[in-house]
Order: structure tokens, then sequence, then C-alpha cells
């Protein structure tokens, strides 16, 4: 793309658009769009195939602001090139509910492949799109039928550089060849503190040659037809390596007083500096004023309908000559189930309770993963270098294998590739790659690590809660039920902390059963993000009362409420009413049923109440929860772990753990800290001792 009048107009748009914007916004961050505009005209003006008409065109380019306090220079690209997102929208910047948040937000704004903001998940979602993009590739492309070939681009800076989660991202992407992730560097050198060069003193093209990666540059990221040039040699490469472009720029470009201060980072520049910005850049125009011509420029609807109208045509032919193969990409792509999921799901959890294994929750896990991972073949696994603690892998996915020469997918004889990732000790990058894959649609990820390493992951955690991702995180050793290996590993706040997270479905199942009804609610919920805790030690089937799961029955509809009547009293001599409820959860369960049993013995009429998911019981109807949870009946709730969240059910008492471990063999540590049936039972006599 060759320098001319009319580039420098584009990119003078994009900084008069975010100077005016967070000046009227008297808030947010100016100095990079103005600095990243350059970029931005060389590679949404050249090479980003698009339609602004249809943000959802399922080969699209995905393009990834990952330094996303930047947000100005995405929504002057989306407002400029045609998306839905009109000039009011822009005056509006970080005001209530506009479509021009803070920073950008998946599902608000059109044209927003995925929220950034917390630095480094930007580049690390980036990983997740360009994976997602190989497999399909490699799963649906037929010779002569090229469906899904598209580019991944990223726009990050320092500060994404700095995170260590870029880290785990870009090695991940060095080694599995993913040779369509290009990332521009926006290589300005200052930060909010200022200067960088005190604390980031990183060789950066030599890191990113040692992960694997093709490096290019440094090149003058405000020549555009440089940018351009090295978008374009990235294009071209052949051997399957991602790149990194790295492009020097001036923070602020423009503005005569704040250009390559912090200053220009993240507060508005003032009336006056922009007065003379305007002067300084040539642009005479009002605020939010954009001559015709230059909205002409920029305007990619045409092209990106004519890209479209090509790809549907490639599509009808792909369909003609495999059609079923057609249909279930499409049906990927929209996230849909196959038909006989429901099916699938039913039997899953009839077996189990048929069989009425006595088995950890981790291990019932994998029996449920074998059933869903055969039917669903869009479900992609993998762990954090635990697989065989976490028991994520089954026989329908095969390790995922790349060739060390041509990156290539490794296939089996029937042409098909493994589906279980090694993503090694890398939690963080491990949960936002998967919400990467998760948004470029086409899988369902899932992974495994220990639950308290759910800590390393947590910010990607909440960030798929925030953008309703259909994701699912296995956390295993979710007590001190673990062991010997002590307080670092055992999970004390973690249960409690998650469940603190909005839109997050947290499950601790309690037996085979209720592990295969969390998976299949998780699979089932496209909206939400899943968190299944699960246990080391073994866990007896739980059998069922009348009013539950009988073995004849799935039981998916009373399960999958979160919480339900296990257990009644039974006959104690008393004909007395129930007097109290033990609720609890995973492992707990069990101890629960025994101290029921001593209640007996005691004259003590218990109902015992299974909640494998708290969150998932809080949103039902107040009638059913009544149902559950009789009113005036004194509860007692049983769970090793933080005990704060257990008040809301108006518990008189909580047997938990608000302490950190011990290491010791399981058994010991359960009696240590009082999880045992005599200090249940004592527990809730004491507490119907205090109600009289």
């Amino acid at each position: 793309m060759a320098p001319t009048p009319n580039t420098k107009d584009m990119a003078n748009a994009i900084r008069a658009l975010s100077m005016d914007a967070v000046q009227q916004a008297n808030s947010g961050h100016p100095g990079a769009p103005m600095g990243m505009a350059d970029m931005a005209v060389a590679l949404w003006g050249e090479h980003l195939r698009h339609n602004p008409t249809n943000p959802h065109w399922a080969n699209r380019d995905r393009f990834i602001l990952s330094n996303g306090h930047g947000s100005m220079l995405i929504y002057a690209l989306l407002h400029l090139t045609g998306y839905k997102l009109p000039i009011n929208e822009l005056k509006n910047f970080r005001q209530l509910h506009s479509k021009t948040a803070g920073h950008p937000e998946f599902g608000i704004t059109p044209g927003v492949e995925t929220t950034t903001g917390p630095l480094g998940q930007g580049i690390t979602n980036a990983v997740g799109f360009a994976l997602a993009e190989k497999l399909l590739a490699k799963e649906f492309n037929r010779e002569g039928h090229t469906v899904v070939d598209h580019h991944t681009y990223v726009f990050m800076g320092d500060g994404c550089l700095m995170e260590g989660i870029s880290h785990e991202a870009a090695a991940l992407a060095g080694a599995w060849k993913l040779g369509k992730l290009i990332a521009l560097y926006d290589d300005n050198g200052i930060s909010i503190d200022g200067q960088v060069a005190p604390w980031f003193i990183d060789n950066t093209a030599q890191r990113f040659v040692a992960y694997g990666w093709n490096v290019i540059g440094p090149v003058d990221g405000h020549d555009v037809a440089a940018v351009s040039a090295a978008i374009a040699q990235a294009k071209a490469g052949t051997d399957n390596r991602p790149t990194l472009i790295i492009s020097k720029t001036h923070i602020g470009k423009g503005s005569p007083n704040r250009a390559n201060t912090s200053k220009a980072h993240g507060e508005p520049l003032g009336a006056e500096e922009i007065k003379l910005t305007r002067e300084s850049i040539g642009w005479s125009h009002a605020p939010f004023v954009i001559p015709k011509e230059v909205y002409a420029d920029w305007d990619a609807k045409e092209k990106g309908k004519a890209a479209e109208a090509a790809w549907n045509d490639k599509f009808a032919a792909y369909k003609a000559a495999f059609p079923e193969l057609a249909k279930e990409f499409v049906r990927r792509m929209k996230g849909d189930l196959p038909k006989n999921f429901v099916q699938t799901a039913v039997d899953t959890v009839i077996a189990a309770h048929q069989k009425g294994e006595t088995v950890a929750s981790r291990k019932a896990s994998q029996l449920a993963l074998e059933s869903f991972t055969a039917a669903l073949p869009e479900m992609l696994g993998g762990s954090a270098d635990l697989t065989g603690s976490n028991l994520t892998n089954t026989k329908s996915t095969p390790n995922l294998r790349f060739d060390a020469l041509t990156g290539d997918v490794v296939t089996n004889e029937a042409g098909q590739g493994g589906r279980h990732i090694n993503y090694g000790v890398r939690e963080f990058g491990m949960a936002a790659i998967m919400n990467g894959v998760a948004l470029h649609g086409g899988y369902i990820p899932y992974g495994g690590t220990f639950l308290t390493f759910s800590d390393y992951s947590r910010n990607a955690i909440r960030m798929a809660a925030l953008m309703k991702l259909r994701v699912v995180h296995v956390f295993t050793h979710d007590s001190i039920g673990l062991g010997e290996d002590g307080p670092t590993h055992q999970s004390i706040e973690h249960a409690a902390s998650l469940r603190l997270i909005p839109n997050l479905d947290v499950w601790r199942p309690a037996d085979t059963a209720e592990t295969a009804v969390a998976w299949t609610v998780a699979l089932q919920n496209k909206a939400k993000p899943t968190a299944l805790l699960l246990s080391r030690q073994n866990i007896a089937y739980a059998a069922k009362c009348d009013s539950a799961a009988a073995p004849d029955a799935s039981g998916i509809d009373s399960i999958s409420k979160g919480a339900y009547v296990l257990s009644e009293p039974s006959d104690v001599g008393l004909k007395k009413k129930t007097q109290a409820v033990i609720i609890a959860t995973g492992s707990e369960v069990q101890l629960a049923i025994a101290a029921q049993k001593v209640l007996a013995e005691r004259k003590i009429a218990v109902r015992v109440v299974s909640m494998p998911s708290t969150t998932t019981f809080d949103l039902q109807s107040t009638e059913y929860k009544t149902s559950v949870l009789p009113a005036g009946v004194p509860r007692i709730a049983v769970e090793m772990g933080s005990t704060g969240g257990w008040w809301k059910y108006g518990t008189a008492a909580v047997v938990g753990l608000d302490t950190y471990g011990e290491s010791a063999p399981a058994p010991v540590l359960f009696k240590h800290f009082g999880f045992t049936p005599e200090n249940v039972a004592d527990t809730v006599q004491a507490a119907l001792t205090r109600k009289v």
C-alpha cells in the first residue's frame, strides 16, 4: 500500500476521533490509538478480510486489540469501515449503555471479537482463535474445497508483553506452528509510569525467535507502506511460523506537547492541546466530523460483501460435494449440539445409576467424558501437565500433535487429528486460550488442573463468565482429601471464591450420576462457563430417594436444579417430621448420609440434601427451593472448605474449614479437622438444642 494523501487522512481520522471521544468523556487513553493509527490503515485498509454488514461471517479474518485500553482505535475503525456503530456511539464513549465501553467488550459492539483490557489476554485469546482455525481447516477442508482459511491479527503493546501470560501463549503458538497468527507490536516505549526502559529491557525480537516465531522489524510504525509490506511478508510465509511485526511508534503521534510522554497514555489531551494537534496534523474539521471522501476511503462494506459472496460460492460447491460435512460445519459454527445429545446424556446418567460405582469424581468425570467426547466431535480437551491426575483424556481424544517440520496436524489412519491438548504447566495460558477457541467457534474447549491452581487462571475464568462463553474447567483434587501433598495443594477457599464469580456455574458433584449431570448441564450451557470441582479420593455412589433420581430414571431434572433431596429420614420410631436438614456437596455427601444414620440412632429425623451446584440452585424458583429446604427447619451445611458462603442459606451451623490444611493421609486429616459422622451428628444435635 503506497503512502498517499488518502492514507494520511485515513490515519488522522482515527487520531481525531480518538482524541475527541476521550476529551468528551473526560476519560480514556488517546495516546495508543493515535500512535497505532498508521498501523491500522495498513492492516484494515489493505489486508483485513471482513464484512462490516455481517460481523459473524464464518471465514472472516479475526482482529484483536490486545492493548484494549486503546479502545477508541477499534471503535474508530468499526465506525469508519461501515459497521453498525454510528457516530453518536463514539460521542457516547464510556457512557452508560453505550456500545463504546472503556475497553472493547464482546457481545456489546459489533465487530469486537473478544473482550480485552486485562493485558496479555488478548494475544492469548488470539492463539486460541488461530488454533481453532488450524484445527477446523484440517478437519473440514478437502482437496479443491478450502472453506476454512483466514488469519488472526493482533495489535499489542508493551504491557501485553510484560504480563507473564504472553510467554505462555507465545511459546504454545510457536510449538503449534500457527502460521496464520500475525501480531503487530506497538513498540512505543511508554507506559503509565513513563519510559519503560528502566523496568522492561527484554530483547523482544530474540525472545520471539526463541519461541519459534518469525520476527519482522523493527519497521517504522508510521510508514503505512512499510507496515503493509511487513504484513504481506508475514502472510506469504511458508514455514508455518506465527509472525511478530515490531512496529516502532510514537504514543500520542501528532500531539506537539504530549507525544512520547506518559500523559498521552491515560488522560485526555485537553482542549488547547487538541487544537494544537489539529494544526500539527493538518486536520481542520470540527470534533466528530469526518469528510465524505475519508469515509469513502475507509468504507469496506462492498469489498466485504464481495469477499463473503465469493466464499459463499465456495461453500455452495463444498456443500454439493460433501453435504454431510457442510451440515456438520454449520452446526458446529452455530454452537448447536447434535440432535442425539439429550438421549446420549440420559443414557450416560442412567448407566451411572445402574452401575453405582465407587470412584473418585475425577474418574466419574472421565467416565462421562468417554460418552460425551464420542458423541460430540467438537469437544476439545486438555490439561496443564496433569492429564493423568485430571483424567481429561478419553479413547476419542488422542493427544494433539503437530509435525515438527511442516507444522501440519498429525492424523491417524482415518485422517483424524488429536483432540486432547498438552498445555504444559501453563494454567493461565490454557484458560485464556480456551476462551479464544470458544470465541472462534467450532469447538467446545475444556481443560484440567488442580483446584488450588485455579488461582493462576482466575482472571481468564472471570473473562469467560463476562463474555458468556461455553468453556469447561475441570478442577480436580478439590479438598484436604488429596492428603499428603499438604496445604499448598489443598483447596480451602477456592470453591467459595469461584462461586462468587457472576455467570460462572460451579459444580461439586457427589457421585458418578451427579458428575454426568454436571457435564450435561455444562455442555448445554451456551452462555456460561462451568467449573467442575472433583475429588481425588474415591466416593461411593449415593442411592437416591424416590423423590430424586431412582436407578431406573436419569434424575437429570432434579439434579440439574443444583440441589435436591437425596435421602429422607428413615423410620426412627418417633413418627416425627424432619427435624433438621444437612446440606452437603461432593465427597461430604457420604459424610452427611453417615451422620444421618447416627442421628437416627439418637431418634433424630434428618433430611440429607445434596447441593452439587449452589450457583444453579440459587437461580431456582422460591417454590422449588422451599421444597428442598423447608422453612422453619434448621439447616446444617457440610463442606471441606471455607464456611462463609453457607450462611446465606440460613444455616444454624457449618461444618467446614477456615484454616489451611495439613500434610497427612486423608483419613487422618478428616478426623483431625472434624469431618466425621459423629462430629456432624453432634453439630446437628447442638444446633437443635440451641433452637430449643
